[in-house]
């Protein structure tokens, strides 16, 4: 029996790190700029645009792109907020706050939609069943305690009036027990673009739910934050070249005629 059990695991290990072998050969580069976007025109190169596979430039149709900023609150953006520190020296190396704010106001003036995706629990925390992992842990720290300082917007990427905050998000999915995807939808929305915390895991889960939903997804390396430097790199080099084109800023906003 001992010898038919190793056997097994071995022939599962095989498989696994085969599957492995196979999905990293799929997943793009980290810089890669390999684009799916609608509604594209060819506007002229530049070293900051995105490009097709074929090398032709893409441009974003500003009325079918929007740009989704996941829990730019003060309790992850400010320091005195309780999981600042756990980001700081990943906010800090991208310039995520100075990098988001600049293209959610090169990406509005452009026309393009923006929303934001706040988090929030009542006083008390009741909402959170979970017993283990990142949930619980936020209702035992009782952070992003709703109509509380942490929960509020950080200055600089608070809404505008012509911008849409979505509400109901009590997890890790912008999408799940939200209005997201109605709203998306309700302005014929088909690319979408994502930025803000934390990168391996809201933004991620997000980013898959975009992709599955039939969303074009970009996600942006430098306006989003893990807990480390080293998680939020490998979740861009390892997996979001699956689910997104990886993008920057800058080429985002050339995109959008932004820049």
């Amino acid at each position: 029996m001992a010898f038919k059990v190793s056997t097994l695991f071995s022939a599962s290990l095989a498989i696994l790190l085969s599957t492995v072998s196979v999905v990293e050969a799929f997943a793009p580069p980290v810089g890669s700029t390999v684009v799916r976007g609608r509604g594209s025109s060819s506007p002229s190169p530049s070293a900051s645009s995105l490009f097709m596979s074929d090398g032709a430039p893409v441009s974003l149709n500003p009325s079918e792109t929007a740009l989704v900023l996941i829990e730019f609150q003060n309790e992850f953006t400010t320091e005195g907020g309780a999981l600042y520190g756990a980001v700081e020296e990943c906010i800090k190396k991208n310039n995520v706050i100075e990098n988001a704010s600049k293209l959610m106001n090169v990406m509005r003036d452009a026309g393009c939609s923006v929303l934001h995706v706040p988090i929030a629990f009542k006083e008390g925390h009741n909402e959170i069943g979970a017993s283990a992992g990142i949930l619980a842990g936020i209702a035992e720290g009782k952070t992003f305690t709703k109509d509380t300082w942490s929960s509020e917007f950080h200055p600089s990427m608070a809404p505008q009036p012509a911008d849409l905050v979505v509400e109901g998000k009590k997890g890790l999915c912008g999408f799940f027990s939200t209005n997201l995807d109605f709203l998306l939808r309700q302005r014929g929305i088909k690319n979408v673009v994502l930025a803000g915390f934390l990168t391996n895991c809201c933004i991620e889960s997000t980013m898959r739910t975009a992709y599955e939903h039939g969303y074009d997804v970009y996600t942006l390396k430098d306006a989003s934050a893990a807990t480390s430097v080293a998680a939020h790199e490998a979740a861009f080099e390892h997996n979001f070249g699956m689910f997104s084109t990886v993008s920057t800023c800058e080429e985002v906003a050339a995109a959008v005629g932004g820049a």
